[in-house]
């Protein structure tokens, strides 16, 4: 089988972090081309990834004809502009979360991929995160019964604004919102597919602040709240899940390990226990089950963020159905779009005619 050539562009946090670790650890992956403009950058690409090849610049891995696979993990300002150039050179193209910062962004380069007959995904690997996939082991189980709340969280404590970060300036893309509220928008559709409305509540709060650092989606469903939050100014720690049904509760604290793990450097490949949770932070069932008061806790699944890049190989060679399909990463950036516009006029906005996947 072929071994895809991967160039990435964006070595920062996004890049470092999220993706060469697994893009290297996946046999049918070279991680070829990178984009390092800074020293550091560099520096730590030639101890991480010797074989790889740093370049400066994001036509130097477009333009590349030994280049299968580009990767876009930049600020989300350049995801439309890169993503087309990387399709119209006829490359494959994994976007990182948010997809683009308009839904018409978005459709055009659905179009632009299938013109071309090409792979385009988003990276939202909090579908693959323990913490998510224990949430729908408990739903799949059924104990709660109906379920009629459901509150997920990412919560951050940082009181001060960080100078020249893109993610706190007065951007297209830029707030909480767009970075943590896209993993959470994902992931309730995938429980609960599409809402009928949608109503938001967007704040800067930190002295200063220019973006959106504290949020609260609320999407309705027949017989169902669903509530997605985030801040800045969390100095205690919040559940990550809390869930509400007609038998009892599920609420999960703590956080999936990985992201920790691969900021220090660590490699899937190398741990034989990549992605399980302590025990400390396992979620509990609080029930009422057969007229007696249950407490229970719950085994958490394991975190397989190298699931993500298994299946584009797959997808690539025709053995399974693209897990994470750009139609989906669009219709979170709709559901972005509906919240700003409910702020903007203080309102509940309908989906109809807005989510079509």
């Amino acid at each position: 089988m072929k071994k895809f050539k991967v160039g990435l562009i964006g070595f920062s946090i996004g890049g470092h972090v999220f993706h060469a670790p697994f893009i290297a650890s996946n046999p049918n992956l070279e991680l070829y081309k990178v984009t390092a403009r800074k020293e550091e950058q560099q520096k730590m690409l030639a101890e991480r990834y010797p074989d790889a090849i740093g370049v400066l610049s994001a036509d130097d891995i477009i333009q590349d004809s030994e280049v299968d696979m580009v990767v876009v993990a930049t600020s989300n300002d350049v995801h439309y502009s890169l993503t087309k150039a990387a399709l119209q050179a006829g490359k494959h193209v994994i976007v990182e979360k948010p997809f683009t910062n308009t839904a018409a962004e978005a459709d055009e380069l659905i179009a632009l991929a299938k013109e071309k007959d090409l792979l385009l995904s988003v990276h939202h690997n909090a579908r693959f995160h323990s913490d998510f996939k224990t949430v729908q082991k408990v739903l799949a189980g059924g104990r709660l019964g109906r379920v009629v709340h459901y509150e997920a969280r990412f919560d951050r404590f940082r009181n001060f604004l960080r100078e020249g970060a893109w993610r706190e300036a007065a951007l297209p893309g830029s707030g909480i919102h767009y970075d943590l509220g896209a993993h959470l928008i994902d992931q309730a559709l995938q429980l609960f597919g599409h809402p009928d409305a949608v109503f938001a509540d967007l704040r800067a709060q930190r002295d200063g602040a220019k973006a959106v650092d504290d949020f609260e989606f609320i999407l309705s469903y027949p017989g169902l709240k669903v509530s997605l939050k985030g801040q800045m100014l969390a100095k205690e720690p919040t559940p990550r899940f809390a869930i509400y049904g007609m038998n009892g509760c599920f609420v999960k604290q703590g956080v999936d390990p990985q992201e920790n793990l691969l900021r220090a450097g660590a490699r899937p490949e190398a741990d034989a226990n990549w992605g399980v949770e302590p025990a400390s932070i396992q979620g509990k069932l609080s029930l009422l089950e057969d007229g007696q008061d249950l407490e229970e806790y719950v085994l958490s699944e394991i975190g397989t963020g190298q699931d993500f890049y298994k299946n584009i190989v797959a997808a690539l060679w025709g053995e399974e159905e693209l897990f994470v399909k750009p139609e989906q990463a669009r219709d979170v950036i709709r559901i972005l779009e509906m919240a700003e516009q409910s702020w903007a006029e203080q309102r509940t906005v309908k989906t109809e005619g807005h989510l079509i996947s």
